[in-house]
């Protein structure tokens, strides 16, 4: 398979992209810097980020698309999300509000602060991300779905130009 873009061949079309920690987790001094673990981030030990997916369903096909990303929780949700992570039925938790924290440079106006929802799945599984429904080009692809040609051209932004 061959990127639309610049015509190099691709083995394998990526379908979810990880960001390692949220963005502000970089922008303070490390000594700052509390706590990283796995799905979970305290920065000086009043900012809170849970890592979740978003889910963007693929147009003609039974995939999806996943951008896992960090979302700011409040001190009382982080804590109740962390209270509820081994226990069963958790998935039926009243979703959470938060910030997207991840700055995704794929899209033409920044990710950061776009309002979520944080939805709790069953126990072993990251949350799913829902965005608030506005004209944004990650929320419209989230509604709306995208082509196999949008995912081939999201891995080559993300291959050539990041």
């Amino acid at each position: 398979m061959k990127c639309p873009q610049c015509n190099n061949e691709l083995s394998e079309v990526p379908l979810c992209y990880e960001i390692e920690a949220p963005y502000y987790f970089y922008t303070v001094p490390e000594e700052k810097r509390t706590e990283l673990i796995r799905d979970f981030c305290v920065i000086d030990e009043q900012y809170f980020y849970i890592r979740g997916h978003i889910e963007i369903p693929i147009i003609d096909c039974n995939e999806k698309f996943i951008w896992s990303v960090w979302v700011s929780l409040s001190a009382e949700n982080f804590l109740k999300s962390n209270e509820l992570l081994h226990v069963q039925g958790r998935e039926n938790e009243q979703p959470y509000f938060g910030w997207l924290s991840t700055e995704l440079s794929i899209y033409p106006v920044t990710t950061l602060s776009l309002k979520t929802m944080v939805h709790t799945q069953e126990v072993g599984a990251v949350p799913l991300i829902e965005l608030e429904q506005t004209d944004h080009p990650l929320a419209v692809e989230q509604r709306e779905g995208i082509t196999i040609e949008r995912v081939k051209e999201i891995a080559h932004l993300i291959n050539h130009v990041t």
